[in-house]
């Protein structure tokens, strides 16, 4: 895939692996990145990084749970700025708890932000890349959107639900030459993830392998991009012995404090 003289849109941008991503990117040679995330000074931190390696950065400070915001944000930075090539949804958040103990307002937030709030972009943006017929998107999702994890039930579950998404829109919107790419990373050393308690045995990879995988997989046309050993050790176990990787993840899963909470 070549990205010179592209546009791509990152959401999640000011962190993590969104952050790393628009790094990438930049090192090697997009010509213009727009950045999306909630927190405007982190935002701007990074754009201003970028911009030192010669790249073009709109940086827009949106919150993904709120459509209208994301509509006005990308019919301006359309109009003004021409067509998005590369649209990355990374945004995401994630609360860790037994089920039984989940609160339902973060259970809400995990949802609104991670599957609503990309299906809004993605509509938005795969409307307009229809048209122009051509464009690519790629949908982060997660190791946990193939192995669901214990303490981790409702971000599992969006995290699958992202992978359902990713494959039906790429068969749907093959005919307008849209490529949609998932890619899954396993736990990363990310300032979300440092405040999770770590499963035991988990070694995190980092944001910048997980940037640098994304852009192998893409130049090798992947439909699916797995980071790391430990998640194709997981599918392979999966597949052929799931007894066992059941066992593996019930004796990994961090122990969580039972109280009641009412």
């Amino acid at each position: 895939m070549n990205i010179q003289g592209k546009t791509a849109l990152i959401t999640g941008a000011s962190r993590g692996i969104g952050r790393a991503i628009a790094l990438e990117l930049a090192q090697q040679g997009i010509e213009r990145l727009l950045l999306v995330a909630r927190d405007r000074q982190r935002l701007a931190e990074v754009a201003q990084e970028i911009e030192s390696k010669g790249v073009e950065v709109v940086s827009l400070a949106i919150d993904l749970t709120e459509p209208i915001a994301i509509n006005i944000a990308i019919a301006q930075a359309w109009r003004d700025r021409g067509p998005i090539h590369i649209l990355i949804n990374c945004a995401g958040v994630a609360h860790q708890n037994t089920f039984l103990q989940s609160k339902p307002n973060q259970v809400h937030e995990e949802f609104s932000i991670n599957v609503l709030g990309m299906y809004v972009m993605t509509r938005l943006v795969a409307r307009r890349m229809a048209t122009r017929g051509e464009g690519t998107i790629v949908n982060v999702s997660s190791l946990m959107g193939k192995v669901a994890a214990p303490t981790m039930a409702t971000y599992s579950a969006t995290k699958f639900a992202i992978l359902g998404f990713t494959q039906a829109l790429r068969s749907e919107l093959a005919e307008y030459n849209i490529q949609v790419v998932a890619l899954l990373p396993t736990l990363t050393d990310t300032d979300m993830a440092r405040d999770l308690k770590l499963f035991r045995g988990v070694m995190p990879t980092t944001p910048e392998k997980v940037a640098r995988a994304l852009m192998t997989g893409l130049q090798q046309d992947n439909s699916e991009i797995l980071v790391g050993w430990q998640s194709h050790l997981a599918i392979w176990c999966q597949r052929l012995a799931p007894w066992l990787l059941d066992k593996v993840m019930t004796s990994a899963t961090p122990k969580l404090s039972t109280e009641r909470s009412l």
